[in-house]
């Protein structure tokens, strides 16, 4: 028994950074880069950095942060911002985030405001307080300048010293409105997002010139903007339920979100109608319960994890200072098509599902 504590003991006993380099024949210094992930670690070769790594892990190497952070006069601590952090877009996106900021050896705190003016203006003001480096804001619209490096997810601000990470949304609109109308759909309803959330103008503007591209028609009584501040799929309900009551004909929906685009195909069912045979439903996103409806929900996807981590590892270059950076960095979106869309239904079907209604 005393042999097994004893063997646990020294599994768990940690080396200094002395040893460490002792044991592998290179200085102190050089493992210090590498550990840290400075920049000047990348002259360092790539069989030697793994190398450090390797044997860190086996001796049970833990970098002393204190030590670290006395020594550079750093906290290597950074804020995120945003609306909540429930399932859906910013959980993905804040996935993406803390993956790489724990593989580059930051701490973050992340601050939920759930839009409320005095929390967006106050939290800033309390993470500077905890020393953090700077910060990470999703979704979200600064009314104040904060004098530290910040990096937006989906902000669409044009502030001095800010990269925005944007998606390409007339790229998604164009992607998504061209399936339909391949599909034979020229009846679309359509759904804005509500007004306080960051991507809704910039996404409706796409949408329209997508439309008049293919020369679609967007009738008022086919179009309704989203309301309630939920990421529940009862987000959809209410209006797709408004679109049934105009009586205007329709065989497809284009929905903000994947959350609303699963709560239009719940009341198109509700409402007699099969999707996607009489109607078809894309949504936006891709979050992953999208893939696992009945049926699969067709989706413009966003890479949202990768936005985080661009997110992520902008900002660290920026606290760093060790590139010159874009004012603005846009990624492509891709289209998942799976079976929420299929061809539009001949008009006399269309006409017979009308009057079941």
């Amino acid at each position: 028994m005393a042999k097994k504590r004893e063997s646990n003991e020294t599994e768990q006993k940690t080396v200094s950074l002395k040893a460490l380099a002792a044991h592998l024949q290179l200085s102190p210094a050089t493992i210090s880069l590498v550990i840290n992930k400075s920049p000047r670690a990348q002259s360092i070769p790539k069989a030697t950095q793994e190398r450090i790594f390797e044997a860190a892990r086996k001796l049970n190497y833990k970098p002393n942060f204190f030590a670290r952070s006395l020594r550079s006069r750093r906290t290597f601590t950074v804020g995120v911002l945003v609306p909540e952090a429930r399932e859906g877009y910013s959980t993905m996106v804040i996935r993406g985030i803390e993956n790489y900021l724990l593989d580059a050896g930051y701490f973050y705190f992340m601050a939920s405001h759930h839009r409320r003016p005095d929390l967006v203006d106050q939290y800033p003001r309390m993470l500077m307080e905890r020393s953090v480096e700077g910060f990470i804001v999703i979704d979200t619209q600064l009314e104040q300048d904060v004098p530290l490096p910040i990096v937006t997810v989906s902000g669409h601000q044009k502030m001095s010293g800010v990269t925005n990470i944007v998606l390409d949304h007339q790229r998604a609109a164009d992607l998504a409105l061209r399936h339909l109308y391949e599909l034979g759909h020229r009846d679309i309803a359509f759904m804005k997002g509500q007004s306080f959330s960051s991507d809704t103008e910039v996404r409706w503007d796409a949408i329209c010139r997508a439309a008049r591209a293919l020369k679609l028609d967007m009738p008022p009584e086919l179009c309704v903007e989203l309301l309630e501040d939920t990421i529940s799929p009862e987000l959809g309900i209410p209006v797709m339920d408004e679109v049934l009551k105009r009586g205007h004909p329709f065989t497809a929906v284009f929905a903000y979100n994947d959350l609303s685009a699963i709560g239009a195909i719940h009341s198109l069912r509700e409402a007699g109608l099969r999707v996607p045979e009489d109607v078809s439903v894309i949504g936006f996103d891709d979050i992953p319960l999208a893939a696992f409806q009945n049926p699969s929900l067709t989706t413009v996807r966003q890479p949202l994890e990768e936005m985080g981590a661009a997110a992520a590892r902008t900002l660290v270059d920026r606290i760093q200072g060790t590139i010159d950076l874009p004012d603005e960095i846009r990624v492509e979106p891709e289209l998942a098509v799976r079976k929420s869309t299929g061809p539009a239904p001949a008009a006399s079907s269309r006409t017979a599902r009308k009057s079941i209604g």
